[in-house]
């Protein structure tokens, strides 16, 4: 069992190996006529511009740029795990090429793109060769050792003089099996660090497309955005709460209000109305302290405050006109804010699923792992639920933002639903 699971590894990592070398070559000779030909029609069309004709033709070059920066930066993230980011600026849709050019050429990301052009046709394309060199020069040694040195230090006229195979002259058979030496060596180095050659060439990509400043602005987006979100949130959470009590508990209390002063006058004169009017104030004042506990349970409910999470989800499922499975695997709690909006989109998601997926069952699971709050919220509906401008999901991930969370949702047509939401958390 052992020698099997052996076997396996080595015929694992021989894949490996030869992989990485197969994506080296394609990065090697593919891209690289891509990327002298980008930075050639950069170059041109940013010359072009005193003369008008660069306004037309450099936006739509920088995009192409960008789009082939992009592939990259997907390739390093799909191939080697090595993540880059991008940190564009954004260019309005409608906007004239003049304004394009402008916002384009004033984004600092733009000139990043340009010189990695320029080192991903030097250094990066002798990155990208080398894992495939390494596993193919040994050949050539045990080639050279098999009879090829004859070919290779002879000819009709007379000698060639030696061959070099790296630091080895080959003239003689004796000097070709030192070749074959020197290249089991070399095919040794390929097996162990041929992968590791092309994760170098990726993070050399990362050093230049990436770097510091784009993280970092990348960074400072991502938390404009979600600041924004959050104090409009905020804002539109302010509203209702305001309009909630105009339109309930304070009319109620100011028509309680007005019942009590005539009771004042109607008590001695006809006692009977008075206790009508005091029956009615007294519902009133019930219906009243009905709504303020709504108001109270849609900011923060009680249940949520007093036993957590994983109770406070179990409570909103036994709400709901649907079956409700709910499955917590919670070691500890989360700080107060984290869970706050961690409820409140699991509420909306199970709105949802009962207004608008057609479902007759649900399924939560909540649950904790390696420093993450990922719950899930499924249903057999009929599917079709997106992220779009204006709907409850993206009100959702906007909420989660805030915190760094992300929300995933598969929803094939005919269902079922499953929508994940994630958010980095350390329990108490």
């Amino acid at each position: 069992m052992n020698t099997d699971t052996s076997s396996d590894s080595v015929r694992a990592r021989v894949r490996e190996v030869v992989l990485a070398a197969v994506r080296g070559l394609v990065l090697a000779l593919a891209m690289l006529p891509i990327a002298v030909l980008c930075f050639t029609l950069t170059l041109v069309s940013v010359a072009l511009i005193p003369l008008g004709l660069g306004i037309l033709t450099t936006p739509g070059i920088l995009g192409g740029v960008r789009d082939f920066a992009d592939t990259r930066r997907r390739l390093a993230a799909e191939w080697c795990g090595v993540p880059i980011r991008s940190a564009y600026r954004p260019v309005p849709e409608g906007a004239n090429p003049w304004t394009r050019t402008v916002l384009m050429l004033g984004d600092p990301a733009t000139w990043r793109d340009v010189r990695w052009l320029l080192v991903d046709m030097t250094a990066g394309f002798v990155t990208a060769l080398l894992p495939a060199v390494l596993l193919l020069y040994p050949f050539e040694g045990f080639a050279l050792a098999a009879g090829l040195w004859r070919t290779m230090t002879g000819g009709p006229y007379g000698t060639y003089g030696p061959y070099w195979y790296g630091f080895v002259p080959v003239s003689g058979q004796a000097t070709a099996f030192a070749a074959a030496v020197l290249a089991a060596v070399l095919l040794v180095v390929a097996y162990r660090f041929t992968p590791r050659l092309l994760t170098a060439h990726f993070q050399l990509t990362r050093a230049v497309l990436g770097g510091e400043h784009g993280e970092l602005a990348e960074r400072v987006r991502v938390l404009t955005e979600t600041r924004r979100d959050a104090v409009d949130t905020s804002a539109a959470e302010l509203r209702r709460i305001e309009r909630d009590l105009h339109d309930g508990a304070q009319a109620r209390l100011v028509a309680m209000g007005m019942d009590l002063g005539t009771i004042e006058m109607l008590v001695e004169r006809d006692p009977a109305q008075a206790k009508r009017l005091l029956a009615q104030a007294r519902r009133n004042s019930a219906e009243a302290l009905e709504e303020l506990r709504d108001l109270v349970r849609g900011i923060h409910p009680p249940v949520l405050a007093e036993r957590g999470l994983g109770d406070a989800v179990r409570a909103l499922a036994l709400r709901l006109p649907l079956p409700t499975e709910v499955t917590v695997e919670l070691p500890g709690r989360a700080d107060a804010p984290v869970e706050s909006a961690a409820y409140f989109a699991v509420s909306e998601l199970l709105t949802n699923a009962v207004k608008h997926s057609g479902a007759d069952r649900v399924w939560v699971d909540v649950h904790h792992t390696d420093g993450t709050l990922r719950i899930t919220v499924t249903d057999n509906g009929r599917g079709g639920a997106a992220i779009t401008a204006g709907s409850g999901l993206a009100g959702v991930e906007r909420r989660l933002a805030t915190f760094d969370g992300v929300l995933a949702v598969s929803s094939p047509a005919g269902g079922p639903t499953m929508v994940t939401l994630e958010m980095p958390c350390v329990l108490s």
